[in-house]
């Protein structure tokens, strides 16, 4: 017979809610601390996909657009100011991808989202930041980018060509 039942536990906390809230905090002290980031998989109407040249990745410079997750921010809040504020692209986030946790760093998660880039793209508007040295639109989905990417973005974009062909066809 256990020394405090189930039930004991369950009408304590029920009579005091905030002692739940209060274990929760104690118990993620405890908890291994984690970074995240979050990229788009971004499609144009024509099924190209964006992929930017990053100043400040030395070893694989190409890459999809996004960034680092800010404390309390939404992850798909996370890839529309990223891009925006590399791109200056106001995109439409679809669905995600694919979550894992990075081989590069050993406590951070890497999010990638299929998005949209705007119908009426103009590429003249595109303004890239510090952050950026260049952009390319590629055709995904015929052939695979002949460009170097860590492994993460090569299996999202893959992901995304894969789901953007069942966006074009549904059947």
């Amino acid at each position: 017979m256990p020394l405090i039942s189930k039930q004991r536990i369950a009408t304590t906390f029920r009579r005091f809610p905030w002692a739940v809230g209060m274990m929760q905090r104690v118990y993620r002290v405890t908890q291994p601390w984690m970074t995240a980031g979050a990229v788009g998989v971004i499609f144009d109407s024509g099924g190209r996909v964006l992929l930017v040249e990053h100043v400040f990745h030395a070893l694989y410079p190409w890459g999809l657009p996004g960034g680092w997750i800010g404390r309390g921010e939404d992850p798909e809040d996370t890839v529309r100011r990223e891009v925006l504020e590399e791109t200056g692209l106001r995109i439409e986030v679809l669905k995600p991808l694919l979550c894992t946790r990075s081989r590069y760093l050993p406590r951070h998660m890497d999010i990638a989202y299929l998005c949209q880039a705007p119908p009426d793209l103009d590429e003249a508007s595109i303004r890239l930041s510090e952050e950026l040295l260049a952009y390319r639109w590629l055709d995904v989905l015929h052939a695979p980018p002949d460009i170097p990417l860590i492994d993460f973005h090569r299996r999202a974009l893959a992901m995304g060509a894969a789901e953007w062909r069942a966006i074009l066809n549904p059947s």
